[in-house]
């Protein structure tokens, strides 16, 4: 089978999972009304969840009216990229007791901003796929 055919190999959901928990840069797609929105975010991949911080604003109000969302990361060595995506439903952390558990977590927010509300997403898929990095073949 030719790359043509095939452009690369997928990953079984545990390798998929380790890109995840390696990674901590991302974007998160939300869709509310028929409206896609995708917002860049930092998180951390823990005990089969991934947690981000954020405040009120439009990607907290979307996905609290709609909780299934999709998360993308991407990678790229030097002879092959990578690409993982997982699929999920997305909750605001409200007890007093997961919110104390999720500060002690090594999540902090990129920009000097206060960020106290979490939200946790729970997986339903994840998927992943390489790709080898190369020049483009002859056409004909």
């Amino acid at each position: 089978m030719s790359l043509e055919e095939n452009p690369g190999a997928n990953m079984s959901a545990s390798e998929a999972w380790k890109f995840l928990e390696h990674t901590h840069f991302g974007r998160l797609a939300l869709s509310v009304g028929n409206a896609p929105d995708i917002f860049p975010i930092n998180y951390l991949a823990h005990a089969g969840k991934l947690l981000l911080r954020t405040n009120p604003g439009t990607k907290l109000a979307e996905l609290t009216v709609n909780s299934t969302v999709a998360f993308e990361i991407d990678g790229l060595a030097e002879t092959e990229a990578w690409s993982v995506v997982l699929k999920g439903t997305a909750r605001v952390l409200e007890s007093q007791t997961e919110i104390d558990a999720a500060n002690l977590l090594p999540l902090t927010p990129w920009l000097p901003t206060l960020k106290y509300t979490f939200v946790e997403i729970t997986p339903t898929s994840v998927r992943g796929i390489r790709f080898p990095l190369g020049t483009e073949p002859e056409r004909y």
